[in-house]
């Protein structure tokens, strides 16, 4: 009874430890989590349950590891990862400050990524290659990006600051600033030059052939009008 009290009671000491550290070194993560995500209660919430974080914890040990050339030790951090979160990001990417995975299930992230600040991504999207020649092979993601849901981002390209892939979206391209991509393959358009993820309204995404069909219609009308 004694023995089981002290191992509850020590388990107890190890969680409050675990938060006050991680509410430490990843604060700037957690503190992106709750403004993104407004399911999240609290930091505690966020600490203990938000798998795009503990994904992220590990990848940053593995990372480190991976840097000192002991990559088996790091691809080995990296597939317990998958299996706790349903995450995979290779140790060898690059990830910036305030990254938030959503969800996370199905994520996947390429060895060559490298991912700026404030970037967004949500359940299913994949930053993959699409060679296999060695070097450069996978995608850089700009500053304050978001990636929607099942997004595919294929290839040594760059998606500018600002930008939303929307989702389900397949992206081949580069794509510039302030831009919006949806479709397969990924068709952009611009946004106005509005930052999209302020208030993260998915549902007034602009669609490029909407945007062309409505062009042609008013041409059609200006036509008809003149004649």
């Amino acid at each position: 009874m004694i023995l089981t009290f002290n191992i509850i009671f020590i388990l107890i000491i190890l969680s409050v430890l675990k938060v006050v550290i991680l509410s430490f070194v990843f604060s700037e993560e957690i503190e992106a989590a709750k403004k993104k995500d407004p399911a999240a209660k609290s930091r505690f919430e966020i600490i203990l349950l938000y798998p795009g974080l503990h994904a992220l914890i590990i990848y940053r040990v593995a990372h480190f590891l991976y840097r000192r050339h002991m990559f088996i030790l790091a691809r080995l951090l990296s597939q317990i990862a998958r299996f706790l979160t349903g995450i995979e990001i290779h140790p060898g990417a690059s990830i910036g400050r305030r990254f938030f995975i959503d969800h996370g299930m199905g994520v996947v992230i390429g060895e060559t990524t490298i991912i700026q600040d404030d970037v967004l991504l949500y359940q299913g999207v994949t930053l993959g290659g699409s060679s296999l020649e060695h070097g450069k092979r996978h995608p850089t993601i700009g500053n304050n990006v978001v990636i929607g849901t099942g997004a595919k981002v294929l290839g040594n390209i760059i998606i500018g600051d600002n930008s939303y892939i929307g989702a389900n979206a397949v992206v081949i391209k580069d794509v510039p600033p302030n831009s919006t991509v949806v479709g397969v393959p990924g068709k952009i358009t611009k946004q106005d030059g509005k930052k999209l993820d302020v208030n993260l309204d998915h549902t007034h995404v602009l669609d490029p052939i909407m945007q062309n069909i409505e062009e042609i219609e008013k041409r059609i009308k200006d036509l008809e009008n003149n004649n």
